[in-house]
C-alpha cells in the first residue's frame, strides 16, 4: 500500500451541533452512517459497525468504502464540540483510533479518519 495521502477518501459530515448527550451521539451517528435497526447504541456497537465499514456485505452501515479506502468523519467546529461534549468527543477520538488499531493488528489497513475543522474563539 502506498502513502496514506494517495488513498481514496469518502467524507461524511457528522452534525455534532445536534449532539448534547449519549443518546443524541448515537442518534447522530446512526442517522449519518445508516447503522442497522439492531444497533446497540453503545460504544462497542459503534466500533462493531465501523470496523467493517469497507465490507458492504456486512450490512452494518448504509455507508461503506472499498477495501484500501478511507472513511473520513467530518467534524465541523470541533473545538465547540469538544468543549460542549467532552466525553463524547474523547470517545469519538478513542473509538476511531481503536478501530484502526484493531484492523492493523490483524494485518489490515486503517479505514477511518477524523477531519476536524474550526478554530478557537478568543476569550471563550
Amino acid at each position: 500500500m502506498g502513502p496514506i495521502d494517495s488513498m481514496q477518501t469518502t467524507i461524511v459530515n457528522i452534525p455534532t451541533k445536534r449532539i448534547t448527550d449519549w443518546n443524541s451521539f448515537h442518534d447522530v451517528f446512526s442517522d449519518a452512517l445508516g447503522f442497522p435497526g439492531f444497533y446497540g447504541r453503545n460504544l462497542n456497537a459503534w466500533v462493531d459497525c465501523m470496523i467493517s465499514i469497507d465490507d458492504g456485505s456486512s450490512r452494518m452501515s448504509d455507508i461503506f468504502v472499498n477495501p484500501g479506502e478511507l472513511l473520513a468523519l467530518r467534524i465541523d467546529e470541533a473545538p465547540d464540540f469538544a468543549r460542549r461534549c467532552p466525553e463524547q468527543y474523547q470517545a469519538l477520538v478513542e473509538c476511531v483510533t481503536f478501530v484502526n488499531y484493531c484492523r492493523v493488528e490483524v494485518g489490515g489497513s486503517p479505514v477511518l479518519a477524523l477531519l476536524l475543522s474550526g478554530r478557537e474563539i478568543p476569550g471563550t
